[in-house]
């Protein structure tokens, strides 16, 4: 879980907005999510809403809005699903942050599509809503996405698993995300379009999901091995899913023999990629989509107009074992600018 990728709630005086707060607290902590806001001086209310506040990707995420909020002088309002996958939670912190008058929202989607009916009650009350990482579908359905290029990542770990192969004959695993999740399915699209293969070809011998958790990375994994011991080649869609395929991996003495690939690029990730646990991840950069996605409302703010369209936000090949014809960059690149 991976990585974004990765793209102010309340100025109603401190008595009013404590309410507010407690509220989106009740509604998404102890019903699905968590809230919680950073005070500033500005005058433009922005909204932060990600998957989690667990998965650290999303943690870089909040660190990269509170530096931007402080800086621009607003002030910000954050708020998670309890879950991957907690839509409900998402859709009661966006009500919560548009009833406490925020400008804008940048919210990283649960459910891609059902989300949907919840940014569009926000957009007709002429809140600027921005998808982080994730894209909403339609993606028309935000004003604009911040986000790295998904099937870029995946096609570049596809590329990378093709040249490490060497013409091998391989049996590939797919640990993916979730359904519904439509990074998930870009991810895994572009690592089979890079390795030059689709679902249909027999060289893909087992698909599970695994929610971007290393816990469920392990037992897909351990399931995979059952179905197919041969197995040679893991794409992950995180590294929390990665290093649970790993520990399943190194249980059966297998750690050496199998080639493990995978996108976000934190720093522990990185890290794994340094200790030959992972051979190579997409990095990419939430710190910069949040960061990012705040200056846009400020500037929605002040002059009344709105971000569109699509912003990459880069992906960058990570790994110490370069491979010939594939871009890359090391782990001390890498690990010097994971998240940032």
């Amino acid at each position: 879980m991976s990585r974004t990728t990765r793209p102010t709630a309340s100025l109603l005086r401190a008595a009013a907005f404590t309410g507010i707060a407690a509220l989106a607290l009740t509604a998404c902590g102890s019903g699905s999510g968590s809230g919680s806001t950073s005070s500033g001086s500005g005058s433009a209310k922005v909204g932060l809403i990600t998957k989690t506040d667990t998965n650290p990707f999303f943690v870089k995420m909040k660190e990269g809005a509170q530096k931007a909020a402080k800086e621009e002088g607003v002030e910000l309002s954050t708020a998670a699903g309890k879950f991957d996958g907690d839509n409900a939670g998402q859709v009661t912190a966006v009500e919560n942050m548009v009833a406490a008058g925020v400008k804008g929202i940048l919210i990283t989607p649960n459910d891609s599509k059902a989300i949907v009916p919840a940014i569009q009650k926000a957009r007709a009350k002429g809140v600027l809503v921005i998808a982080l990482d994730t894209p909403t579908e339609p993606q028309s359905a935000a004003d604009a996405l911040f986000a790295t290029d998904n099937v870029k990542a995946g096609e570049l770990i596809g590329e990378y698993a093709k040249a490490a192969m060497k013409g091998k004959t391989a049996k590939i695993a797919t640990l993916d995300l979730a359904p519904g999740v439509s990074v998930g399915v870009q991810r895994h699209d572009g690592f089979l379009k890079g390795f030059g293969i689709d679902d249909k070809n027999p060289a893909v011998v087992c698909s599970q999901d695994t929610g971007g958790d290393q816990a469920k990375g392990q037992t897909a994994m351990e399931n995979c091995l059952q179905k197919e011991p041969g197995i040679n080649v893991v794409y992950t869609i995180n590294e929390p899913a990665a290093l649970g395929a790993y520990t399943a991996l190194k249980a059966k003495g297998m750690e050496k023999d199998v080639l493990v690939v995978s996108v976000d690029g934190g720093c522990t990730g990185t890290q794994a990629v340094k200790d030959g646990k992972i051979a190579a991840t997409s990095q990419q950069y939430p710190l910069k989509m949040a960061a990012e996605g705040v200056k846009a409302v400020v500037a929605y703010a002040k002059s009344g107009k709105k971000a569109s369209g699509y912003t990459d936000t880069g992906v960058t090949l990570i790994t110490d074992k370069a491979q010939a014809g594939v871009t890359s960059k090391d782990t001390v690149f890498g690990l010097e600018n994971c998240w940032g």
